[in-house]
């Protein structure tokens, strides 16, 4: 039986000093000393040996699995050595071959018109106003002057997330909640993103950003919504560009007018190289913002006084205002990630 256990350590010996990975050795190990290994099996077979020689052979199976034990361990260390050899040489740096800059990344267009946007109207004294894209109808329209029965509020009335939420369909509701925790004199401006469910076209997205303004103080009148527009304008666009203001409608605002700028691809001709300009259909005038005088129910709703305290709101369109400023004519080049498109700014 000493023979047999001798033989068995040789064969195991063998085994194991051709084994090659990490894996055989451990197949290696359960077909030794496993539960159902051949020396576990010669362990069990001590109860048939007879008692006077129990002893002796009962040390030579112990100590041949001490012997496989070693030569297991000695074997797994090897192997690791080798596996951590080949991921190091894998991953050696040639230093004499030229060296992979890394390309730096850039602001989108609509990132950098913001902070255009938020600069001129801090240096006009405004504040910058942030709050939830995920709105209560109590927010984003009955505080607003939109009842539930408006029809202006079927336009709006959009993206629900339940019977109480919805993703707002513009930044007014930052201006309500700042009314509602400040006194006037207010001026503020709230850029961020808004959701409708517009048709996605060169034009219109339902996802867009936008900025609106607000003014509350003592005294406040169209001719001062009139200037601090004119006034921003001709930082952004230049002072050649003319503006224009068209009677409009808006919910909230009392009276509302539309703002519209000379076209920025014709510059105001109606035509481009004799034909008409695409763009504004020859009329050389292309629409830009929305404003008013803000509304005196909405100045109720907030506690404000209409008889002391009046004000002027705006919103305009982060895209729109891109894309007149260089000339893009397709509003999904902003959201398509198109790198030729982005490094172009």
């Amino acid at each position: 039986m000493i023979d047999q256990i001798k033989a068995l350590e040789d064969k195991a010996a063998k085994a194991l000093a051709e084994a090659t990975s990490k894996e055989h050795l451990e197949e290696l190990r359960v077909a030794f000393l496993g539960k159902k290994g051949e020396i576990t099996a010669l362990s069990r077979g001590m109860k048939d040996v007879a008692a006077e020689q129990r002893k002796e052979i009962g040390q030579v199976v112990n100590a041949v699995k001490e012997r496989i034990g070693a030569l297991l361990d000695e074997r797994l260390a090897v192997i690791a050595a080798k596996e951590r050899e080949a991921e190091l040489a894998a991953a050696r740096v040639d230093v004499t071959l030229p060296g992979r800059r890394r390309r730096l990344g850039h602001l989108s267009p609509l990132t950098q018109v913001e902070r255009e946007i938020n600069r001129i109207f801090q240096s006009l004294g405004f504040v910058i106003e942030l709050g939830p894209e995920v709105e209560t109808p109590h927010y984003n329209f009955d505080q607003l002057n939109f009842p539930p029965d408006h029809p202006a509020r079927d336009a709006q009335d959009t993206i629900f997330i339940d019977e109480g939420r919805l993703l707002r369909t513009h930044t007014s509701p930052v201006q309500i909640r700042v009314m509602e925790r400040t006194r006037p004199p207010i001026r503020m401006i709230a850029p961020g993103w808004v959701y409708r469910s517009d048709t996605l076209d060169a034009t219109h997205s339902p996802m867009f950003s936008q900025v609106e303004g607000l003014v509350v103080d003592d005294g406040i009148t169209f001719g001062d919504l009139f200037g601090v527009l004119n006034e921003f304008v001709h930082q952004f666009y230049g002072t050649n560009v003319k503006t224009r203001f068209r009677p409009s409608f808006f919910p909230f605002t009392e009276p509302s007018a539309e703002m519209d700028i000379t076209c920025p691809f014709c510059e105001g001709k109606g035509t481009v190289n004799g034909a008409r300009c695409r763009v504004c259909s020859g009329s050389g005038w292309k629409e830009l913002l929305g404003c008013g005088m803000v509304d005196e129910n909405v100045l109720k709703a907030v506690g404000y006084d209409p008889e002391h305290y009046t004000g002027f709101a705006f919103g305009i369109g982060i895209e729109r205002l891109t894309m007149f400023k260089y000339g893009v004519n397709e509003i999904r080049h902003f959201f398509e990630g198109d790198v030729r498109f982005i490094s172009q700014f």
